[in-house]
């Protein structure tokens, strides 16, 4: 007799920016992955940071002893001041914030889900759930299984100039007074339809968290990373000036991996003005003990960094993504001129949607383990010829399919994610070049064969 594996654990599958890259891995033959499935930043990490890296056995390091025990679980103060440095760089005042360290953004989402929402067993009769705006990044909607909440959704639509449309403030309301949440999410630099949010759209709805009560939570994994001629937007230059009573209501997830390019370090944060809900968010916390104390220390060195230095960084980074997006979105007008390619504004990110292109009854996730188990390109260049494929994440993960999603309640199979696929910026700019023509080449043979 086998021992019994658990309801929840039988039931979940890997996620969709994952997925990829997982069933590629067991592939026999030799083919070469360009992989932009997921946002695994090939950047070096900001030079402070590095020159801590190279030095961590050094005498004047922490570790240098080879010593390394847990911190507080609220983390180093000098990490937390690097958050707090980081926010008021981008011009926001940071007197009333109060930071968190944690293992990364994800951790710091499921700790808002946990603070934010109704208690266990919610996801079953419905008690304040999380409001995200669809699609939206996956792994809310994981953690919102994982830890027994629920999450209801609003819906935007990709229109055929490649934009992506919010929902009227009427039918945002209407999804509140039906569901009544507990919090609801923004993303404005948003993961992962490269939409960015202006400061009216995050006044408009920050006004609908104040009349109805919520939490505002904004995850400003991306800040800084924008590719329009606007002033930096974020919660916190949302203020009581602009909407009477958010603050105390303001909370923002915050990461060292993508404008900091340091994805496997896993240093987060949660930063918010409610001093109520952060001594309870490390409460919770001290449960895992503390977060990583090696990344801490590095992602600590921008604690000393001037501000008008960390400016300089974040124009260095824009200016590399700008020119990668301009250059992939100028690749799919030339080879694919059918399908809709996002415009890309802000984070790093951008959605093919092929629904114009393709036969009906296509699946975005079938035609993805396509390409990452058996299809590939010959492509040759003075080396020889090579065998290609090409990773991308399958959108249908992106929408919840839950109340208040038009497009996903029960008993419908209408999903925008079917047509739907999500591509990172962060292969090399020349493998990058590569994306248009394989995407080509791969959707056409399997087009083909379907």
């Amino acid at each position: 007799m086998n021992p019994i594996i658990s309801d929840y654990f039988s039931a979940r599958e890997p996620s969709v920016i994952r997925l990829a890259q997982m069933e590629f891995s067991g592939r026999k033959d030799s083919v070469d992955a360009v992989n932009v499935s997921i946002g695994n930043v090939s950047l070096p990490m900001h030079p402070a940071m590095t020159d801590r890296l190279s030095h961590l056995r050094d005498k004047g390091s922490p570790f240098g002893s080879g010593v390394v025990k847990y911190t507080s679980t609220v983390g180093f103060e000098e990490t937390r001041k690097a958050f707090l440095n980081i926010i008021e760089s981008s011009g926001f005042a940071v007197d009333d914030l109060r930071v968190q360290v944690t293992d990364g953004g994800s951790q710091a989402m499921e700790l808002v889900i946990l603070g934010v929402c109704g208690g266990p067993g919610s996801d079953r009769t419905g008690e304040r759930p999380l409001l995200v705006i669809d699609p939206t990044y996956t792994n809310y909607s994981a953690f919102a299984v994982r830890t027994g909440r629920k999450v209801v959704s609003i819906t935007r639509s990709l229109e055929e100039s490649g934009t992506f449309r919010l929902p009227g403030t009427g039918e945002i309301e209407k999804t509140i007074m039906d569901y009544r949440p507990g919090g609801m999410l923004v993303i404005p630099y948003d993961n992962p339809t490269g939409q960015l949010y202006s400061k009216d759209m995050l006044l408009s709805l920050s006004e609908l968290a104040v009349k109805h009560n919520l939490w505002m939570v904004s995850d400003e994994a991306y800040r800084e990373l924008y590719y329009q001629d606007n002033p930096v937007v974020s919660i916190w230059g949302i203020t009581d000036r602009d909407v009477p009573g958010i603050e105390g209501r303001r909370i923002s997830i915050e990461t060292a991996s993508k404008v900091w390019n340091a994805c496997g370090l896993r240093i987060g944060a949660i930063v918010t003005d409610n001093d109520e809900f952060h001594r309870r968010a490390v409460a919770e916390n001290t449960a895992n003990l503390c977060p990583n104390a090696i990344g801490q220390y590095i992602f600590g060195a921008l604690a000393l960094e001037k501000k008008e230095d960390l400016k300089q960084w974040y124009n260095k980074q824009r200016s590399y993504y700008k020119s990668l997006m301009q250059e992939l979105y100028a690749g799919f007008r030339r080879e694919l001129p059918e399908v809709i390619f996002s415009v890309p504004e802000a984070s790093i990110y951008s959605i093919v949607d092929v629904r114009n292109y393709v036969k009906p009854g296509f699946s975005a996730h079938d035609f993805v383990m396509y390409c990452a188990k058996s299809g590939f390109v010959e492509m040759e260049d003075a080396n020889g010829v090579h065998r290609y494929t090409l990773l991308v994440a399958p959108m249908d993960g992106f929408y919840s399919r839950s109340p208040g999603n038009e497009g996903g309640k029960t008993g419908t199979s209408y999903n925008p994610g079917n047509t739907q696929m999500r591509i990172a910026y962060v292969e090399t700019p020349d493998r990058m070049e590569l994306v248009p023509y394989l995407f080509k080449s791969l959707i056409e043979q399997y087009e083909l064969n379907r």
